[in-house]
């Protein structure tokens, strides 16, 4: 379930759970707590410098031209700078092609692990008027899942619960963020060999926090002042309590109200280091009704069991979408 769902435009600052099926969430004195989450959310992750996404050619007075293709570029790049000066938006490379009128430029490229200088030459698009290098690119990614926990002390929350990746299959990296609070208005439901998928829509421009780092099991942040937390508190199990059995997540498939549903925790594996700590089946009629099981979009729903939080939903697998993987809470938290 890497692949964020796209979400629409639109406004909520608060929360509250309906609870529904078994057991009970508890706060020990002994152990740290936080807020669970199970609320969706939008992301608009900054990458820190445009990549390609895409190759063209450009109409001149004496025909297609293609200068990045020719300059051996390929889907995927980074573009880090240009003449030596940084590049972070689309907006700036494009003003520095424009203003180059035609002059050869350096580009500094990443590609994977290695990072090379390329030789490109500007051409004037015949219809535009505007030089450009026959690139398709883009600055940020966009989509929905779910917030896992809220450390309303730290003014911090963790969500997703495994990294994005790209068109290339590489972990995206980001330079920072926004989060937004997020109502569902409708759901592809999952069928076996397709994942379905969450849709849906901001509920205002006000963020629920600033995302501030990406990795290998989520997305993690800093809260927002004006986002107000009504839900409940729960405590953080260490790893060695997570068992087989009955257990439930927290998870919003419509509106903005996170909701409780059955699962069962069906294989525990605390040394997996690719956030496959559980598999869990979804027993919930309800929700399998709903959405034919796990869907992209409830990545980084929480996990509960015996009244605390043990992990977050990661992964459907493809062939039945009733089951799925999570992740060890701890292994959110070390981050």
């Amino acid at each position: 379930m890497r692949k964020l769902s796209l979400f629409l435009l639109g406004a909520l600052l608060s929360f509250a759970f309906i609870i529904g099926g078994f057991g009970s969430v508890t706060a020990s004195a002994n152990a740290a707590t936080v807020y669970i989450g199970g609320m969706s959310a939008g992301f608009t992750l900054k990458s820190g410098s445009p990549q390609i996404v895409g190759l063209c050619e450009v109409m001149t007075e004496s025909g297609m031209v293609a200068p990045a293709l020719n300059a051996g570029l390929r889907t995927g790049d980074r573009i880090l700078s240009v003449n030596g000066i940084k590049i972070e938006t689309i907006e700036q490379l494009n003003k520095i092609i424009d203003t180059s009128q035609g002059k050869e430029l350096t580009a500094e490229i990443q590609r994977g692990d290695e990072t090379f200088n390329v030789s490109l030459s500007p051409v004037k698009d015949k219809v535009g008027g505007r030089y450009k290098i026959g690139i398709l690119a883009r600055d940020s990614v966009s989509g929905i899942g779910t917030v896992t926990y809220i450390d309303k002390n730290k003014g911090r929350f963790g969500a997703l619960g495994h990294s994005v990746v790209g068109e290339n299959k590489r972990e995206l990296k980001i330079s920072d963020g926004n989060v937004y609070a997020c109502s569902i208005v409708g759901v592809n439901k999952g069928v076996r060999g397709k994942a379905g998928e969450l849709r849906g829509m901001f509920l205002s421009d006000k963020t629920l926090g600033r995302a501030e780092k990406l990795c290998y099991c989520g997305i993690f942040g800093e809260l927002s002042e004006d986002f107000s937390v009504n839900g409940l508190l729960c405590a953080e199990a260490d790893s060695s309590e997570a068992t087989l059995g009955n257990a439930y997540i927290y998870s919003t498939v419509e509106g903005v109200t996170p909701v409780r549903y059955e699962i069962e925790i069906v294989k525990v594996d605390r040394q997996n280091k690719e956030n496959k700590n559980y598999v869990i089946k979804i027993t919930d009629e309800d929700l399998i009704s709903q959405t034919g099981g796990i869907v992209q979009g409830m990545s980084g729903s929480p996990i509960i069991q015996n009244g605390k939080l043990i992990g977050a939903i990661t992964h459907v697998f493809l062939n039945d979408p009733t089951r799925g993987y999570g992740i060890d809470i701890q292994t959110m938290l070390q981050e």
